[in-house]
């Protein structure tokens, strides 16, 4: 159907009042490894039973910025042809010099397990891409991170005076699988982030997916079982493209909150890209109800902060799910100065099992104005 413009529900009026969160992520740090047994089940994702990249009915147009970049010259390619080569340490020592990486592992696909996180130096690049080739799949295993970079950690080493708004490094991930990434305990930087946690300089993310990733399973404002980006320069946008996030059974992603994608104060813009089975399981919501740990909001995409937007083209989202707010979508803008888009979209069966939005199936939001929703359908 399509959605008119509507006021917020009495529902939704209540949630308000649990719904704002400080936006002033922890300064500083650095992300390492966690020791907590991790992943949605207990044995290794198969990123075979996945479905493929991105929405294949979502047509939108990809703007020239958010486009695959030129691999074809790479710095540093991982593997010397054979799948023996393609080591997690060989990966890791990749990122640490940064550049252009490639993998060159042989003709079948391939599931690379990190040792370790890998970490990116903010002096190097200032463009560094990863592209898999569509077969490499990096997996935590179900303990760890397996990405990460941070312009505020002092470790990766400070590149400007002023961490949060530098415009480098200029991180792409393109053509890759992540799957068992884990930040469950991690505290820096507040946390999120089980496959990529990214803080500073800019980031994008084409033609990926994503199964089996987690975060904590409780906190008011912990997210991105996924993804977790804060503090972008300029404010400009994240670009997520042709992706996919999560699908049936263990292969949804999961946190306490935005199981897919989660941010303080950060845009995104995500175009026809994929959304399937991720769950916030948190409970208590934001900030949290007397006697309760907190979370459990945007199945598959939180955002909170002040003035950010989230757009919406050509994706499909469904059968995401929140103990609390916004099955699909939490999007909450404290000063309401933020915007959610919503243009040539799916949004079905996401069910918000404490909160949403009244006429909003799926979200709750609190904005300058009720979701800007054109040729889309959003339905229970």
């Amino acid at each position: 159907m399509r959605v008119p413009s509507t006021v917020l529900g009495l529902a939704a009026l209540t949630a308000a009042l649990v719904a704002c969160s400080s936006d002033d992520p922890a300064s500083g740090g650095s992300s390492g490894g966690s020791s907590s047994s991790g992943g949605s089940s207990g044995t290794p994702t198969n990123p075979a039973a996945g479905p493929q990249a991105g929405n294949p009915d979502g047509k939108c147009e990809v703007p020239a910025e958010a486009k695959l970049e030129d691999t074809s010259k790479p710095d540093h390619v991982v593997g010397t042809g054979t799948k023996e080569s393609c080591t997690g340490e060989a990966f890791v020592d990749a990122v640490a010099q940064g550049g252009v990486i490639t993998f060159a592992c042989g003709p079948d696909p391939i599931t690379i397990t990190v040792p370790r996180t890998a970490k990116i130096f903010n002096d190097k690049g200032p463009k560094i891409v990863i592209d898999g080739g569509g077969k490499v799949t990096l997996s935590g295993g179900g303990q760890r991170r397996i990405l990460y970079q941070n312009t505020c950690d002092e470790a990766q080493k400070y590149t400007t005076s002023h961490c949060q708004d530098q415009d480098h490094p200029q991180l792409t991930i393109q053509n890759l699988t992540f799957v068992d990434g884990n930040a469950k305990g991690e505290t820096k930087e507040g946390g999120g982030g089980g496959a990529i946690f990214v803080r500073g300089g800019r980031v994008k993310i084409l033609s990926s997916r994503f199964f089996g990733n987690v975060c904590d399973d409780t906190g008011p404002d912990v997210g991105g079982g996924a993804v977790r980006v804060l503090s972008q320069s300029e404010n400009k946008p994240v670009y997520v493209v042709n992706s996919t996030f999560g699908g049936d059974g263990a292969l949804g992603n999961v946190c306490s909150n935005g199981a897919g994608l989660s941010s303080i104060g950060v845009s995104y813009t995500v175009i026809n890209s994929l959304m399937v089975g991720n769950r916030a399981i948190g409970n208590g919501a934001n900030p949290a109800k007397n006697g309760t740990p907190g979370g459990g909001s945007g199945g598959a995409i939180y955002n909170d902060g002040n003035t950010f937007t989230l757009t919406l083209c050509g994706d499909k989202l469904t059968g995401n799910t929140a103990n609390e707010g916004g099955g699909a979508i939490f999007f909450v803008s404290n000063d309401r100065s933020g915007s959610l888009v919503i243009q040539d979209s799916v949004l079905k069966g996401n069910p918000s099992k404490g909160f949403e939005t009244q006429g909003f199936p799926g979200i709750f939001v609190l904005a300058k104005g009720p979701p800007q929703v054109t040729n889309s359908t959003l339905e229970k």
